[in-house]
């Protein structure tokens, strides 16, 4: 929040008439480097003098948007109270997001709690994402309408001011339901995010007019309506895929360590096949209720898709990785069936990895599927054995972890550390939702 109140004293300056200052770009501070990209973005930053260049230019750049409402800062300032702390809802590399109120069909400010409520977020000067950034974000989802695709709104770009304006998404982000909440998110919920996320996927690749590859498929940007229907946010990093008869984009690596498929990692090489990486490390995230990466824990255990690779194909093995915050509450098959569906999706190979179409028709069935492990003798003895060698190995001096038998060993390899807060268009979060008695 420091970073976003310094930047609102900045933009107060700049409204009453004090501009033209420019700012030196900055290093992330510590509290945002944990979600940073694999790769900086400095060289697709421009500088406060370009970010001032006439507006007829950049009002060419935004035609493609033409259906997008435009806001004076002005209005932005009154409709989210001056930016004021209590309207704050998160802060990440492009800036700080802010809850506030307008017209439900136009762009004057109204008073909160009533009109339409929007999250707007601003962007940051200091940051590492820049004005080529924010134009993705007005190009892409200015253009591209989808039930799983967040809505952007409109946008402001006025003297140094840019800022965007989205529908509000009022569960928040997928992330801060998996790892922040003490409520764990239920079985048919977590595979309903999934398959809506999914979708919003298969969209970008294999439905839009210009085949898109997303690039930061993540917790973070998974953002939650009312009914905890999975949508995309922040397509700052997207690119046009391939055209004709090429086989990929070459590209700067970007995204998110822990996301970012191997082979893009090495070579730059960007494919749709790269997103499906991403999304099942996110799928696997949703399985185990652990971070992508996490150096808390034990050795052996930081990189969750090294540890957890050797037992998805396992029929025996795959419960081993399954959130124990579930006790027992999903399904057999339908955990089985995303257990593998996450192994194809991480195959080294990605030629191997499924297109997102395939994830769709293959997560369909699992939300409601009702053969609940709570209710099988099988699911039921073997927790059982797993209770009684637990106790055995604890009383041996053996670490367990989350009832299940570690042990140390070299650590693995990994690409950075786990994940922080990321600015999304979101809210202060209600409690994660109790599992209903036909979804068990």
């Amino acid at each position: 929040m420091g970073s976003c109140m310094s930047s609102r004293s900045r933009v107060d300056h700049s409204v009453s008439g004090r501009t033209g200052t420019h700012y030196a770009e900055s290093e992330p501070t510590k509290e945002n480097s944990r979600d940073q990209p694999v790769a900086p973005v400095s060289s697709t930053t421009t500088s406060n003098a370009e970010s001032t260049s006439s507006t007829s230019k950049f009002s060419e750049e935004l035609k493609v948007a033409s259906q997008l409402r435009k806001f004076t800062f002005i209005d932005l300032k009154l409709a989210t109270r001056n930016f004021r702390p209590e309207s704050l809802l998160g802060e990440g590399g492009f800036g700080c997001v802010f809850k506030g109120w307008i017209e439900e069909n136009g762009t004057a400010p109204v008073k909160p709690g009533t009109g339409l409520t929007v999250a707007v977020k601003t962007l940051n000067i200091d940051g590492l994402q820049g004005h080529k950034e924010w134009l993705a974000e007005v190009d892409f989802l200015g253009n591209l309408l989808h039930p799983n695709l967040v809505k952007l709104v409109g946008y402001c770009i006025e003297d140094d001011h840019r800022l965007l304006v989205y529908e509000f998404m009022p569960r928040g982000s997928l992330e801060n339901h998996l790892f922040r909440r003490s409520l764990p998110l239920p079985w048919s919920v977590r595979m309903k995010i999934a398959l809506g996320a999914a979708k919003g996927l298969a969209f970008l690749h294999e439905e839009a007019e210009r085949p898109v590859i997303y690039r930061d498929f993540k917790t973070s940007n998974i953002l939650l309506d009312a009914d905890y229907n999975a949508k995309l946010s922040d397509f700052g990093l997207a690119k046009d895929g391939p055209e004709g008869d090429k086989t990929h984009v070459s590209t700067r690596v970007m995204g998110t360590y822990g996301y970012a498929a191997p082979e893009y990692v090495m070579t730059g090489h960007l494919t749709s096949k790269s997103d499906v990486y991403s999304f099942g490390v996110v799928l696997l995230e949703m399985l185990t209720g652990r971070r992508s990466m996490d150096k808390n824990r034990p050795n052996g255990e930081h990189n969750l898709v090294e540890w957890a690779r050797p037992h998805l194909g396992d029929k025996r093995r795959f419960f081993r990785v399954l959130d124990p915050r579930l006790e027992g509450h999903f399904s057999i098959k339908g955990a089985l069936k995303a257990a593998q569906l996450a192994a194809q999706c991480l195959s080294r190979d990605p030629k191997v990895r499924p297109r997102m179409s395939e994830v769709v028709e293959t997560l369909k069935p699992l939300p409601n599927l009702k053969d609940m492990a709570s209710s099988s003798y099988n699911f039921q003895t073997m927790q059982s054995d797993r209770s009684r060698s637990s106790n055995l190995t604890a009383k041996n001096g053996i670490r367990t972890q989350a009832g299940f038998v570690t042990r140390n060993g070299p650590p693995m390899r990994s690409l950075s550390s786990s994940n922080g807060p990321h600015a999304s268009p979101c809210h202060h979060l209600p409690p994660s939702p109790k599992p209903k008695a036909k979804e068990q």
